[in-house]
Parts: C-alpha cells; sequence; structure tokens
C-alpha cells in the first residue's frame, strides 16, 4: 500500500499514456494502416528537413529566454552554459519520465554549478509561466472556431521537486527571488519577445508538415489549434504528454482544421518525430555539461 500511495501519479500517467496510445491504434484501424502510410510519404524530406531547421531556431528563442531571466537575477552564467542545459532539459523532457524531467536537469545542472539555488529555481518557474503566457496569446485563434466543440479550455498547475531542508526558509527566498522579475519590466518583455519568438518557428515547422503533406491551413489557425493542443497536454495524465498530444492535435485538426482523419493522425506522428530530433541536441553537450561540473566541485575542494 505504501508503494501504491508514493507512486501513484506515475502510476496514473502510465495509465493514462497507455489509455491514449489504445486510442490511437484504435483510430489507425478505424481509417486503416494503408491510409496513414501513404499520408506520411507524401510528406517531401525538403519540407521535413525545413521544419527541422525551423523548429531548431525556435531553441535559440527558448535558451535566450530563460538566459535573460537568470541574468536579470543576478546569476552570472555564460550564454554557453545556459544553451547547454537548455538543450539537456528538453532531451530529458522527451527521453525521460515525466518524474525526472527537463525542468529537474536544469536545475540541477545550474545548482551544480554552483549557483544560487532559490534564484534558479524562480527562474525556471518564471521561464515556465512565461512560456504558458506567450501560448494564451494564440488561444484565441483556435479558441473561436473551436469553442462550440471544445467548450472551455482545461488548464493546470505545475510544481517542481526541491530538497525540503529548511522548507519555510527556502520557499521565503524562493518567492523573494520571483519577486525580482517583477522589479525588471524590461526582462520580462524580452523574455515574452523571444517566447513569441519561439512560438513563430514552432508554427512555421508545423506550417510546412501540413504543406508538405498537400494541405492547407491557415499560420493563424494554426497557431490557435497548437496553443490548445499544447494545454491540454500539460494536463498531468500521462508521461511526457505521450498519446495525449497526438490525440489533441489529431482532433483538433480533424474537426477545426479540416484535415482528413489520417492527414491528421500523420501531422501529429510529424510533430513529436519533429520534436524528438530536435531535442537530440542536448545528448551531445551532456558530456560538456558534466565536465563543467566535475570543474566547479575541483574549485570548491
Amino acid at each position: 500500500m505504501d508503494w501504491l500511495s508514493e507512486n501513484r501519479t506515475l502510476l496514473l500517467r502510465l495509465f493514462g499514456t497507455l489509455v491514449a496510445i489504445v486510442l490511437i491504434v484504435l483510430l489507425i484501424r478505424q481509417e486503416g494502416w494503408t491510409e496513414i502510410v501513404d499520408s506520411l510519404r507524401q510528406i517531401s524530406p525538403s519540407n521535413f528537413f525545413l521544419a527541422l531547421a525551423s523548429l531548431l531556431i525556435s531553441r535559440i528563442f527558448v535558451i535566450a529566454r530563460w538566459h535573460v531571466l537568470l541574468q536579470s537575477g543576478g546569476v552570472r552564467i555564460p550564454f554557453r552554459r545556459t544553451a547547454e542545459l537548455t538543450l539537456m532539459g528538453l532531451f530529458a523532457s522527451n527521453f525521460l519520465p515525466t518524474t525526472i524531467g527537463g525542468d529537474v536537469v536544469r536545475l540541477t545542472g545550474v545548482m551544480q554549478m554552483g549557483f544560487d539555488r532559490a534564484v534558479c529555481l524562480a527562474s525556471i518557474a518564471a521561464d515556465r509561466l512565461i512560456g504558458m503566457a506567450g501560448m494564451v496569446f494564440a488561444v484565441p485563434f483556435g479558441l473561436a472556431p473551436a469553442f462550440d466543440s471544445l467548450g472551455q479550455a482545461a488548464s493546470h498547475s505545475f510544481a517542481l521537486m526541491v530538497s525540503l531542508q529548511r522548507p519555510i526558509h527556502f520557499v521565503r527566498r524562493t518567492l523573494q527571488s520571483f519577486s525580482t522579475w517583477f522589479r525588471q519590466p524590461r526582462a520580462l518583455v524580452a523574455s515574452l519577445l523571444f517566447t513569441w519568438g519561439n512560438m513563430l518557428f514552432i508554427f512555421g515547422a508545423i506550417y510546412l508538415l501540413i504543406e508538405g503533406l498537400g494541405n492547407h491551413v491557415s499560420f493563424g489557425l494554426i497557431a490557435g489549434l497548437y496553443s490548445l493542443a499544447y494545454f491540454v497536454t500539460l494536463i498531468p495524465i500521462s508521461i511526457n504528454g505521450y498519446g495525449v498530444q497526438e490525440l489533441s492535435l489529431t482532433y483538433l485538426f480533424l474537426h477545426i482544421g479540416g484535415l482528413s482523419a489520417a492527414t491528421s493522425l500523420s501531422l501529429a506522428v510529424l510533430i513529436r518525430i519533429v520534436f524528438l530530433f530536435a531535442s537530440l541536441p542536448g545528448a551531445v553537450f551532456l558530456p560538456s555539461i558534466l565536465l563543467a561540473i566535475s570543474g566547479q566541485k575541483k574549485i570548491k575542494d
């Protein structure tokens, strides 16, 4: 019973992932595997790699957003280290279980480099919130045409795993550190602009994939539908959003975007594949991060 209680969240996400995968399999059986394969074959290599390049460019904006928050919070970390930690976090978010997560990887890495834990945690929380705030601006483009089908969009809260040593003192310091950015509007505006830059290239990648599949959806509608799927995927009912993201994207582009079921499912699969490829550089930077952490430890010793 203790084990079940301690792992209830993980078990729920495993169950949610399995249910979503089963539903996807049923959808594939209903539409026919041949239809899905034929749809995937339509994508040209040029469109696929252009979409991948667009998504890789979007990662630069993600890195810049967190770097601005760290620098404005007094964390004097080189841009190169911010890039490596961000890419490692993206890699973890795509390939490791949610209980490990990209945010925890970023937090652990920046703390091991000797920077203040409370400020680093607050910067990650601010980074997440600003990323979500940016997506909120795109929601109306999808919510207006989808309102009759979807109703109100769901929301969720997130939390980071931190040490509980001196919890009251730590929470107070974290809240004080987080308030730093409210006194630095330039940093907040800059990070929001970087968020919009990230979104622009994500939506551009999806636009290229849809065009490569021989279909057309307006850029604004793509922005709105993807942002809706983004918030649905944030609901903690699956591991890393696997299955849930694919189902939500398939539903939205089928019923709102006007694509066929086979094309919508193919698009959802392609989006997952492109995101996975775009996160692979994080694995490349792992040795350099470990060396940096080792170097910091030697200095302290």
